[in-house]
């Protein structure tokens, strides 16, 4: 199961590629409105417009083993934390290994951004960020199908 925090996630079409590829389902996440698909392995799950809403449901429901694609590092946290393999749209992986760091790297920015220190750019999404993303998304649907199938999960 691949799990999308879906509002402004840049690589929605990539994302059903590489899953329709593995045979994963896909459940996008939003605050509001999602594309319908008449496809049985797309679900759209549209969740209050409460703050965090979206990162909650996903965090309740992505288990060992399941993808989730998000951009957000505290989500990122909680899904790491149950054994979701995790990546942001730029390919960015978030693991066991990385994900303290990359929580203090947020914290950071946000007292940067909040003193005036930093103003907060973000780079804007390139196609080499969509080319990792493709990459880092089909090794971990192999990784997650392998789990599945040896019982891991």
């Amino acid at each position: 199961m691949i799990y999308v925090d879906a509002d402004a996630c840049p690589v929605k079409p990539e994302i059903l590629k590489v899953a329709e590829r593995h045979g994963l389902e896909v459940t996008f996440v939003a605050n509001s409105g999602l594309r319908p698909s008449r496809d049985p392995m797309i679900r759209n799950v549209i969740v209050s417009g409460a703050f965090d809403a979206a990162d909650d449901w996903i965090a309740e429901h992505a288990d060992a083993g399941d993808i989730v694609v998000t951009a957000d590092v505290p989500l990122a946290v909680r899904c790491v934390s149950r054994g979701a393999l995790v990546t942001g749209p730029t390919g960015r992986l978030f693991d066991e290994a990385n994900i303290g760091m990359a929580s203090a790297m947020r914290d950071l920015g946000a007292h940067l951004r909040e003193t005036g220190e930093s103003k907060g750019y973000n780079a804007a999404f390139s196609p080499r960020d969509r080319s990792k993303f493709l990459e880092t998304l089909d090794r971990l649907c192999r990784r997650s199908k392998n789990e599945m199938q040896s019982g891991n999960r």
